[in-house]
């Protein structure tokens, strides 16, 4: 395993630096603007990058497990979608529909959606034909929500590093977690370029590598929740700094008569370094947020029963909300 991860190092080293090489010269590039912190023109193929490292080194690994294999070609596709996006500028409504696509595909024709949500107390949260419906609406906030927090160097990055983090703590399959050793080598050759360390060129994820990711994200907690490895609210604990802070920006946006999805630096990691003025500590403070709120939720899990979790979930996202309305205040 060591020398393969290696070698998958290698290769997503020398993808990733052709890609960045190639991309400046054909100016596809993030241009800086008023509601961006850089201030230099920045390729923003990172995600088509690491999505063509893994095309190359999944095959090699010999992961035995086709679902793993599908989300992965799928999330080609979605990857593709952000890099147009980047590019072109589609709006929201253009966007959500080509998402849409491989997503209906894999749930459809590859039954990966939700049938339940797990048991709580000796009754059991069946979904039956709410099954599909939930599941998109779900799978499109995650990854749009994963798109949020791609807005400063490293944040997406390390913040996914912290889900798959948890998800090693929680899960034992070896096929698993060799495509987490993958994920996870991917973003940390990927973070060496995007804080442009030994004077690699500096590249972003861009649309390509936030939707990837997100997408990647989604259904893998799908498939470890229909193959039932780990209870359905541990794995939504895994990543709850990415709906809490999805849902109390939106929320927020509505309450001031602000349009949703519009550009601003009202983001979590925007507010984080407008306090600290140090990307370290904003990143370092978005992890511990997710590590804390997952930990909170085990520990309730196991020293109390399922079901007090589920219902300390939208809890805290309660507690989360108001603590995020007083920081977007102070911050004025």
């Amino acid at each position: 395993m060591i020398i393969e991860l290696i070698i998958f190092s290698l290769i997503n080293f020398i993808i990733l630096f052709i890609i960045a090489k190639a991309s400046y010269k054909l100016n596809l590039v993030d241009i800086p603007n008023k509601r961006k912190i850089h201030s230099d023109p920045t390729v923003f193929t990172g995600g088509l990058a690491i999505a063509i490292a893994l095309a190359i080194s999944i095959p090699l690994v010999d992961i035995k497990n086709y679902n793993l294999d599908l989300i992965f070609s799928m999330g080609i596709l979605i990857s593709l979608i952000g890099l147009i996006d980047d590019k072109f500028q589609l709006n929201v409504g253009g966007k959500l529909s080509l998402q849409i696509l491989p997503i209906i595909y894999l749930m459809i024709f590859k039954d990966l959606y939700l049938f339940n949500l797990g048991e709580f107390n000796n009754f059991k949260l069946e979904l039956g034909a709410f099954g599909v419906p939930f599941t998109l609406l779900c799978i499109l906030l995650l990854i749009n929500a994963f798109n949020y927090f791609d807005g400063m160097n490293g944040t997406l990055s390390f913040a996914t590093i912290s889900t798959f983090l948890i998800l090693y703590f929680l899960i034992s399959d070896k096929n698993l977690l060799m495509f987490f050793n993958l994920i996870i080598v991917s973003l940390i050759i990927f973070l060496l370029f995007n804080f442009s360390l030994l004077k690699l060129p500096r590249i972003f994820l861009g649309d390509s590598g936030s939707l990837l990711i997100g997408f990647i994200v989604s259904f893998i907690l799908i498939e470890i929740a229909n193959k039932n490895l780990v209870h359905p609210i541990l794995l939504a604990w895994s990543i709850a700094v990415f709906v809490y802070e999805f849902l109390s920006i939106n929320l927020i946006r509505l309450k001031n008569n602000q349009k949703i999805f519009s550009p601003a630096k009202d983001h979590l990691h925007h507010l984080l370094f407008f306090k600290t003025n140090s990307i370290s500590l904003t990143n370092f403070f978005i992890i511990l947020i997710n590590v804390l709120f997952f930990f909170t939720g085990y520990l309730c899990f196991v020293l109390i029963s399922p079901l007090v979790s589920l219902i300390l979930f939208p809890i805290m996202f309660i507690i989360y909300l108001l603590l995020r309305i007083e920081l977007l205040i102070l911050n004025k």
